[in-house]
């Protein structure tokens, strides 16, 4: 860990157990939202398979990204003391992740989700420890941080990990919030979010943490969307960036605003798992190699196609020479539009 490291991704880690199920039906509102998978209660309901993925959620899986890209990766995170914990290290190490800050603590159980998926979508069934969360000496001040899912306990790791930012200025963040980091609410977080210099979510994760309602039915989808950005940027993200699934994807620099659609898919996904990390992740790495914002909005897209064709959300990340081999054989409505 001597080297500068380009990318030090900070947040939980876990193990995924895809289970492959077919027997079962989905129920959705009239306006196909709230959405419901249902199964037979009280029967024994056959699964078509099963996978083990190590060493996953968004802080690894941007890690792996990074590092498939070219940086100098690293990673924050905590593990038990058990044979989950580390094969979940030994799986980092193998895809050039260094794990030198990765904390083992004794009596504590490493993360183990299981997947229900069905069709291209999931259900996760999630359960965190509650990891004693400490922030390492770092030896060298990271280019990036990227922070993202972090367990219900971790508010006062959060006023660390600001404190260190504050302390090197040098090191930019990247902030990709989980589902308790939006529950906490920016208020709680101001400080974070005035340091953040790129910002991820969705636009149904923007509502929820601008605690504001649908868009008003005036306004096009791309209106809704600068508006959110705008809102957005008033909390201190000097970047926002924000995603629309199939609909494609926003960014702004606080002057010029983006969209970008969906780099054609090469075969009908097979699973979406970790697409939006794909899309976050890269989008980072891209400014890290020194991308301009709208080349970084072109790359983010590309890796978010190829991973969902495979099972979960590090199999299909791409290298940089593949990406780029991807851009070049983008089609010419692959651009990024000004609105």
């Amino acid at each position: 860990m001597e080297n500068k490291i380009d990318f030090l991704a900070i947040g939980d880690i876990t193990t995924d157990a895809f289970i492959r199920i077919e027997d079962a039906s989905v129920h959705c509102n009239i306006d196909n939202t709230n959405c419901e998978i249902c199964m037979r209660f009280g029967d024994k309901i056959p699964y078509e398979s099963v996978e083990i993925l190590r060493a996953v959620g968004n802080s690894p899986n941007a890690s792996v990204s990074a590092a498939r890209l070219g940086l100098k990766a690293a990673i924050i995170t905590h593990i038990g003391n058990d044979l989950n914990g580390k094969e979940c290290i030994e799986t980092l190490q193998s895809e050039h992740v260094a794990t030198a800050y990765v904390s083992t603590q004794d009596g504590k159980l490493t993360n183990y989700h299981y997947v229900l998926w069905y069709e291209t979508d999931r259900t996760i069934l999630i359960k965190h420890t509650e990891f004693e969360y400490i922030l390492p000496k770092i030896t060298t001040a990271p280019a990036w941080i990227y922070l993202s899912s972090l367990g219900s306990n971790s508010l006062p790791y959060h006023h660390e990990i600001s404190a260190y930012l504050k302390a090197h200025p040098e090191t930019k963040l990247a902030f990709q919030p989980g589902t308790f980091q939006m529950k906490l609410g920016t208020e709680t977080l101001k400080e974070l979010y005035a340091q953040t210099h790129v910002f991820f979510c969705n636009v149904e994760e923007a509502e929820r943490i601008l605690n504001i309602p649908s868009k008003e039915p005036t306004l096009s989808r791309a209106e809704w969307v600068k508006i959110l950005m705008q809102k957005i940027h008033a909390l201190g993200p000097k970047i926002v960036s924000i995603t629309d699934g199939p609909a494609g994807a926003y960014a702004s620099d606080g002057i010029t605003m983006w969209y970008m659609p969906i780099y054609p898919d090469i075969a009908p996904p097979r699973e979406r798992t970790g697409a939006g990390d794909a899309y976050a992740s890269t989008f980072t790495a891209a400014l890290a190699l020194s991308k301009s914002v709208s080349e970084a909005l072109a790359w983010g897209p590309i890796n978010s196609m190829n991973v969902v064709q495979h099972i979960g959300a590090q199999k299909g990340l791409l290298s940089r020479e593949k990406l780029e081999e991807y851009i070049t054989k983008a089609p010419t409505e692959y651009k990024a539009k000004v609105i």
